[in-house]
């Protein structure tokens, strides 16, 4: 390896952290589904991040993101996403920790019942964020209501600051070079605990939406000069050279940050695009396909949304015959409060 992990950590180290979540996360072999698929497959489970049951991966980035809020004497923060959010109610949880009021601005890409929530806009109202619900007008596209609810959300921040009440600016999923380096860490959390077990990964399976996460693995994995293969799966439609592009920046930015001389290798970069659609929040047979078989070989739960969709692509490479010769992990993001959202979001689970 390019750095050896101890000094991997140092540099990390280098950045002001709220602590957050409970690290390591688990990691172990999956040996049915192992045997089932014919692939020496293991789990990376951030699905136990923390810092409560419905935690998931972005609390990795939170602890850098909400760190640095803290330092700056931030007493509000706000931040974005659909209305389902994991990143949303798990920054309002972390806002909650450490003193901070938060404020969310939620795209209704799936309207909710206001008289019946469910999920994580149940627990956002439970944490008592300030909660703003902006729905997708006529002829509007998703994207152009993300854009609306980014300016509210300045509007607001701006109005606060004013106000002498300083409110920190969380990008949606936590996707900027600061929040990525909470998954550098992440990949040598990771990298640590193979080397314990003397496993070496060939590859491994994760879930990209914003982009951070997947920024933040090749972040560590040029870190460590490591040379496992990252898929990264898309939740959602991407252009894939502009993703590309935009993650590479990622996470040369977030080297930069700890002060890495190395690059993230923009060639090495997979995004499989077989597994977003209909769209996303929106259900597939073989996202639901993949729930049923996780859960009915290892008694483990992934969500319609996003690590459902990974699976399906990694149990599709498996079934195929596209796998590398070597362990292969699936890093589950967590996220399985979507299996209790709204009907549009869940699909189809009980055939």
């Amino acid at each position: 390896m390019t750095t050896d992990i101890r000094a991997a950590r140092a540099l990390l180290d280098k950045l002001p952290r709220a602590r957050l979540g409970f690290f390591p996360t688990p990691l172990y072999r999956l040996d049915r589904l192992s045997d089932q698929l014919g692939v020496e497959l293991y789990i990376k489970r951030d699905d136990f991040t923390g810092m409560n049951l419905f935690g998931g991966n972005k609390i990795r980035k939170l602890e850098y993101l909400l760190g640095a809020a803290a330092g700056e004497g931030a007493e509000y923060a706000v931040t974005y996403g659909a209305t389902q959010s994991n990143h949303a109610m798990e920054t309002a949880a972390a806002c909650r920790r450490l003193g901070m009021t938060p404020i969310l601005y939620l795209t209704a890409v799936v309207r909710p019942d206001e008289a019946g929530l469910r999920a994580n806009l149940l627990l956002d109202r439970v944490l008592g964020a300030e909660t703003h619900i902006v729905p997708i007008g006529p002829g509007e596209t998703e994207a152009q209501a993300e854009e609306r609810s980014f300016r509210m959300g300045a509007a607001r921040a701006a109005e606060l600051n004013a106000a002498g009440h300083r409110c920190a600016d969380i990008p949606m999923g936590g996707a900027n070079p600061l929040g990525s380096v909470g998954f550098a860490a992440g990949m040598v959390e990771m990298a640590e605990q193979a080397q314990a077990m003397g496993v070496r990964f060939s590859r491994v399976y994760h879930a990209t939406g914003t982009g951070g996460t997947m920024a933040g693995l090749h972040a560590g994995r040029s870190l460590l000069g490591m040379d496992t293969e990252i898929v990264s799966v898309a939740v959602s439609p991407k252009e894939k050279d502009a993703y590309l592009d935009k993650v590479c920046g990622l996470s040369a930015n977030a080297l930069a940050l700890i002060e890495s001389e190395r690059k993230p290798d923009r060639a090495a970069m997979r995004l499989d695009l077989t597994q977003w659609q209909p769209g996303y929040e929106q259900p597939s047979e073989a996202a639901s396909e993949a729930i049923r078989t996780l859960a009915q070989t290892e008694g483990l739960f992934v969500d319609p949304v996003y690590t459902g969709k990974a699976l399906a692509a990694l149990l599709a490479d498996a079934r195929e015959g596209r796998m590398p010769e070597g362990p292969v992990l699936f890093w589950h993001t967590g996220g399985a409060t979507a299996l209790f959202a709204e009907p549009e979001i869940l699909g189809d689970l009980c055939r």
